[in-house]
């Protein structure tokens, strides 16, 4: 930053103020949370073991104290390339017919109710409504400090079993629906992409907004045709910037698939490519005949099932990241 230079190129500067900022923010948390736990001890050796509410009052102290350091402890895991990163967030709905349209639609309010706690920002690039409820998929781009270090935790197949509201005599349903997760990659990094391998429709934005966004062909689906890789965007309101935003989208997909391609790990970055179906789920959320959500990869449960769905996915997503540590 002392460098006279530093200021010529505003979006690097501004990237290395946000790491600078993110670095400090880590430090000072780790500061606080030092502080206060010498202060905690120092305050459990002046009292009276044998003493009940002096017991209770450790006792509360010790679980405040343990929770955040869990969440200081999680950030510090949040250290892989991409992880700092924003986020393009995918749900499409699997098997299940209605039932699976409105349960991506459920998991679309618990991610927006999860980006609200996490202060971050959402932006719809592409929705696809259900034929009669919900929706059949839909692309978010989430904005903020670690955005994909959290939700590419959330990358499979999720499942839910209910009472179906759609059925008229009140049967146990059972709905699939998948979650993909890229990280958006700076426009810094250089991705080779052949005009010629691309296939680009243009077509009326089914979604709502301006009247010049239903009535022209503002709507752009691009097609990188050696990978099957589709984007679509039709939040702008012109179709240069559709085009542009589902270019930089697939820029980021392009980029993931090469540096897995060199791990030789190209099979669980595109997870989402499995039957979207029974076997291949890595979450239930059971709401009958009892309550539970489980992550079958870390066994990590959860009663209250409407609260995972009002976007209270921390527990998941900590143990998640320290299985994979």
């Amino acid at each position: 930053m002392s460098s006279p230079n530093f200021w010529d190129d505003k979006k690097h500067s501004e990237a290395v103020i946000n790491e600078l900022n993110s670095e400090k923010k880590v430090l000072e948390d780790v500061e606080n949370l030092l502080n206060e736990t010498n202060d905690y001890l120092e305050m459990a050796k002046t009292l009276e073991i044998s003493d009940e509410e002096s017991l209770t009052w450790l006792e509360e102290e010790n679980k405040t104290l343990t929770k955040k350091i869990d969440e200081v402890e999680t950030i510090v895991l949040l250290n892989g390339e991409y992880d700092k990163n924003d986020a393009v967030l995918e749900i499409h709905s699997g098997a299940g017919g209605t039932e699976a349209c409105d349960w991506a639609n459920m998991l679309y309010r618990m991610y927006t109710r999860y980006a609200e706690k996490k202060n971050y920002k959402l932006e719809i690039i592409d929705q696809q409504p259900g034929l009669e409820a919900g929706i059949k998929s839909i692309t978010i781009i989430v904005k903020g400090l670690n955005a994909y270090g959290y939700l590419k935790n959330e990358k499979g197949i999720h499942r839910l079993v209910r009472i179906s509201p759609f059925d008229s005599s009140a049967r146990r349903h059972t709905s699939f629906a998948s979650v993909s997760v890229t990280p958006v990659i700076d426009d810094s990094i250089n991705v080779d992409i052949n005009e010629k391998e691309l296939k680009i429709d243009v077509y009326h934005s089914s979604g709502a907004g301006g009247q010049s966004v239903n009535t022209t062909d503002s709507a752009v689906r691009i097609t990188h045709l050696p990978t099957g890789i589709v984007v679509t965007c039709q939040n702008e309101r012109s179709q240069v910037q559709n085009k542009a935003k589902a270019m930089q989208i697939l820029k980021s997909k392009l980029y993931e698939i090469e540096e897995e391609n060199k791990k030789q790990e190209l099979k669980e970055l595109k997870g989402e490519q499995r039957d979207i179906n029974f076997g291949s789920q890595i979450r239930s959320y059971v709401m009958h005949p009892y309550a539970l959500v489980k992550d079958h990869r870390t066994n990590c449960e959860e009663t209250n099932v409407n609260k995972v769905l009002d976007g209270d996915l921390d527990k998941f997503i900590n143990a998640n990241l320290r299985r994979n540590e």
